[in-house]
């Protein structure tokens, strides 16, 4: 059964023949090879795409080598073009050319060719990649399966398939496993030999066990505000003296160019300005953060928000840490300020939203508590609270609007249909 990535597909569909490199990227493991075939090629055939037009290379394949240099692959390609209709050119593992870029650079002179790559070594898998092609490269953004896209292919009911999810993620291949010693297996191997040597062989790091212990500590406090002279203060009760700040700010640099984690700044929401420490760091999929602190804190709570987190990036949101100022009248006439958190200020256009993850609900002065923040914000966009523990949507006497994280997740457009 195939899993249901069309929200990936219908990018690279409204993307096609726009003059620019269509480069996918993302985490590794997380479906970008897929995605380009069969999905995308299946669909070209589909729709009245000839077979002898779509020109696909797996490039770390020992039959085709010899087009890892990137003349051969040149002459490849345009020997494969024998007319002036529109060529679709896929290219797996384009870090395998040596100098790609400006094999690359060549194909976006040639007005019949349409060009998408991906890869997968760390430097492809980097910030870099989008700076050389700056103005010529269109960045199409791969995440592990969101909540929707794993159902497609779970066999179980939304409640045991959420808790599968929460404990071993989204990269599509968990979904293959039947046991959970399967799971954490694969997911233990992905996080030893790929993704921290990734980290490691692509930045030539020398000490590694700071790497690691600072993953850890990462991957135990998702979704708590820090910088790096916090965690210098965490290493430093952990007994190791040796590590800087500058180290530490240079680690996290890397963990967010290896897409393994990502950075939430906070934002004050009435000064309309980024407060620049600290701030808070998600992972892009939750199995792995399990696998790094080896199945310990599984508090769903804190789950939950870094699940809320990747999905709202996933839709194409730019997310903050809000941050408000409450103020209240004591009776000495003196006034008491207090700044308040929002979890997420979801941006996307002229589309805002306020949000708060909420384990559950049902005590009053809790829910209360909740949406202080939210009731200080002030102006007129969609303010809203997503909860775990109920299936639920209603809005309260102050407009705010209550839906479960099913609701939220399942629906594509559940922030505007709510």
């Amino acid at each position: 059964m195939e899993i249901n990535r069309s929200y990936y597909l219908n990018k690279l569909i409204s993307k096609r023949n726009n003059k620019l490199i269509k480069i996918v990227t993302g985490i590794r493991r997380c479906g970008k090879s897929y995605l380009l075939d069969p999905i995308f090629k299946n669909y070209l055939l589909d729709n009245g795409v000839d077979e002898n037009h779509i020109i696909k290379l797996e490039l770390d394949s020992i039959e085709n080598e010899e087009y890892t240099n990137p003349k051969k692959l040149y002459e490849y390609v345009m020997k494969k073009a024998i007319d002036n209709n529109t060529y679709y050119v896929i290219l797996d593992e384009i870090q395998k050319v040596k100098d790609f870029e400006s094999v690359l650079n060549s194909f976006l002179r040639k007005p019949n060719l349409d060009v998408y790559v991906t890869g997968s070594n760390s430097k492809f898998l980097s910030s870099d990649i989008i700076t050389e092609f700056r103005g010529r490269g269109d960045e199409i953004k791969v995440y592990p399966l969101s909540f929707f896209e794993f159902m497609s292919v779970y066999s179980g009911n939304e409640i045991n398939g959420l808790n599968e999810y929460i404990n071993y993620g989204g990269l599509p291949l968990i979904t293959n496993f039947e046991t959970a010693e399967e799971k954490i297996d694969y997911l233990n191997f992905q996080k030893d030999n790929v993704y921290i040597n990734d980290v490691i062989e692509r930045n030539d790091i020398r000490n590694d066990e700071e790497l690691k212990t600072l993953i850890e500590i990462i991957s135990s406090s998702i979704g708590s505000l820090t910088n790096p002279t916090k965690l210098y203060n965490t290493f430093i009760s952990k007994g190791n003296k040796n590590i800087t700040n500058k180290t530490i700010a240079s680690y996290l640099k890397y963990l967010e160019e290896s897409f393994l984690i990502e950075k939430s700044k906070r934002f004050d929401v009435k000064g309309k300005k980024y407060i620049e420490t600290p701030s808070k760091y998600y992972f892009v999929d939750i199995g792995i953060r399990n696998s790094l602190i080896n199945f310990r804190q599984l508090e769903k709570t804190h789950i939950m928000e870094n699940i809320i987190y990747t999905e709202l990036r996933r839709r194409g949101f730019n997310v903050d840490v809000g941050i408000v100022e409450k103020r209240n009248n004591l009776k000495n006439g003196k006034k008491d300020y207090r700044q308040l958190e929002i979890d997420f200020v979801a941006n996307k256009g002229s589309d805002k939203y306020y949000i708060q993850s909420v384990y559950s609900i049902e005590e009053k002065n809790k829910r209360e508590q909740e949406v202080q923040s939210l009731l200080s914000v002030g102006d007129s966009f969609k303010k809203m609270v997503i909860v775990y523990d109920s299936f639920i949507k209603w809005q309260d006497d102050n407009g705010i609007i209550y839906i479960s994280i099913y609701d939220f997740l399942l629906n594509e457009n559940s922030l505007k249909d709510a």
